[in-house]
């Protein structure tokens, strides 16, 4: 399956949620915040949004730092 990842285009293998997709980029879903076709998704739906062909999501990592 196709998506727009950041931008780019990534194949997976899917359609996954977008807990499962974080999994398989090890990435800690604690520290970031997703965009899914537009819209910016809470926490608590990351378990329950599935990625399908062609979805844009874009990923944001918090930084902190001082």
């Amino acid at each position: 399956m196709k998506i727009k990842l950041n931008g780019d285009p990534l194949e997976i293998a899917g359609p996954v949620t977008v807990s499962a997709l974080l999994t398989q980029l090890d990435i800690d879903a604690r520290r970031v915040a997703i965009e899914h076709n537009l819209m910016v998704l809470k926490r608590a739906s990351f378990d329950s949004t599935h990625i399908r062909e062609g979805d844009q999501i874009e990923i944001v990592n918090f930084v902190g730092g001082g």
